[in-house]
């Protein structure tokens, strides 16, 4: 009996061990999500996107509208779903409870009820009070809320679906410099103070986006350090805390301003966080795996900051390259995706939740021919017709990894001017007439990517028509011949 009861402590105690070593490794994985964009000339098929985020772990997904066959492609694969609302619709289903009835069932209740989505919550609009908007949503976005959790109510759906309103980090504000300083912008701080007590009224979090990054780009005189997680940045003390990183600063603005306000323990997500790795001289591979990495070990013990103890839940921004996201913010927005428009990994990042430890490529993925454009050897650069093809090529194609400090910083003239023509070729189909720039461009299938370094003459994958053919340019939506009368007389214009 005796040597029973030993045995069976012993294996007891081995239990709780490994018990313990699986809430640690549960720990470590739990809750991180994607950004899941989609303003891609040619967007990988939803489906080989749903298979890139289950092999990477990734627990949660982030969208930014509701494309039907986005969240189709969702269905049954046990991700749990942030379905979004853009700012340009806060208008008409702020005026209408019945227009946030109808977007409710078509979007929400229909997924969950017949394509099993595990639709979690509703993201109305993004960052819609950013400065930068002058206003324009600062008296639709919180009737947007109400109308969209009414029609939740309606749905019966409340308890499971939360609504929520993703907000930059500029909605709140230090005036000391540090963040028991915070509390919201003075300019909205009633309306956030609403917004706030709705969302705890309704059982929802406050989500909030939170770029080093973006403050690092603003502000020359921005240490680099501060923006890492690897301790190195001069500390900034406060009143409780002393601070290693930006990020937690900045979280723990939000967590004392949402404290001054009287709702200290409402849930916080972070809907966004990332770092880019091209379009400026700060936006590279280097920084973005040091900044992606740094985040995840930091996140992994569930310790939370100094003001807000416990796992963070966080979306990282973003999976996948867009190609034809506006880059009024800056070049370096179509560089978030910690893969290449490909899906293709773009550095080592472990995330914690696959054995392999690094990131899963896409799988399946169909390119376009082996071929390239490129400036004609015989063409000179003196030639009146390059500035304004060139020119013509970079608008309507994507030259953000040109100039100072980016991936292609280094190339010549006539490596400029390639990637230029080839941008501009691959983005429409490789279509002859996409190569036929006042005869100073060629096709070639000669791979025209300098030799080392991290420049990359890319070949476009197949367009993916689906459901989603809306996404893609308008002349990659023509049948072949009108598309190419409709490029040759632009090219003749040019």
């Amino acid at each position: 009996m005796g040597k029973l009861s030993s045995v069976g402590l012993l294996l007891l105690s081995i239990m709780v061990i490994l018990s313990s070593i699986l809430s640690l490794i549960v720990g470590r994985v739990s809750g991180i999500g994607a950004n899941w964009g989609t303003q891609a000339s040619h967007p990988l098929p939803p489906d080989i996107v749903v298979r890139l985020l289950k092999e990477n772990g990734f627990q949660k997904v982030k969208l930014f509208d509701a494309d039907y066959d986005t969240l189709r492609a969702l269905g049954r694969s046990g991700i749990e779903v942030m379905v979004g609302i853009p700012n340009d619709m806060l208008s008409s289903l702020a005026s209408s409870v019945k227009a946030a009835e109808k977007w409710v069932s078509k979007n929400v209740s229909t997924h969950i009820s017949s394509n099993n989505v595990n639709i979690r919550y509703v993201a109305v609009g993004n960052e819609p009070f950013l400065e930068t908007y002058n206003g324009t949503f600062l008296k639709t976005t919180y009737p947007a809320l109400q109308n969209i959790q009414s029609a939740l109510i309606k749905a019966g759906l409340s308890s499971q679906v939360k609504a929520t309103v993703p907000l930059n980090a500029d909605v709140y504000e230090s005036a000391s410099g540090v963040p028991s300083g915070g509390d919201f912008r003075a300019d909205i701080h009633d309306l956030m103070v609403a917004i706030v007590k709705f969302l705890s009224d309704n059982g929802a979090p406050f989500t909030v986006n939170i770029y080093p990054f973006i403050s690092l780009y603003s502000d020359p005189n921005f240490p680099v350090e501060y923006a890492f997680f690897d301790g190195n940045a001069q500390p900034i003390a406060d009143t409780k805390a002393t601070y290693y990183n930006m990020f937690d600063a900045n979280y723990d603005t939000l967590v004392w301003a949402l404290q001054k306000n009287g709702f200290g323990n409402l849930p916080i997500i972070v809907g966004e966080i990332g770092w880019p790795t091209d379009g400026d001289r700060n936006g590279n591979l280097e920084y973005a795996r040091r900044f992606n990495q740094g985040f995840m070990s930091h996140i992994s013990g569930g310790k939370g900051t100094p003001m807000r103890a416990g796992p963070i839940d966080a979306y990282l921004f973003s999976l996948i390259d867009e190609d034809s996201k506006s880059i009024d913010p800056g070049n370096f927005e179509r560089h978030w995706g910690i893969f290449y428009y490909d899906g293709q990994p773009k550095y080592q990042l472990n995330l914690g939740t696959t054995s392999s430890q690094s990131l899963i490529p896409a799988q399946g993925v169909e390119y376009l021919e082996k071929k390239w454009c490129i400036m004609k050897s015989s063409a000179k650069l003196d030639n009146p017709q390059v500035a304004p093809t060139v020119s013509y090529a970079c608008a309507l194609g994507d030259c953000t990894s040109l100039g100072y400090g980016t991936s292609c910083g280094n190339l010549d003239a006539e490596g400029n001017i390639s990637f230029a023509f080839n941008s501009y070729f691959q983005k429409n189909n490789q279509l002859d007439s996409a190569c036929k720039f006042s005869n100073i461009s060629t096709i070639t299938k000669t791979n025209p990517t300098p030799a080392g370094g991290t420049c990359r003459f890319s070949i476009m994958i197949k367009p993916y028509y689906g459901g989603a053919d809306r996404r893609l340019g308008s002349l990659q939506k023509l049948p072949g011949v009108a598309a190419r009368l409709v490029l040759l007389l632009l090219l003749t214009v040019v």
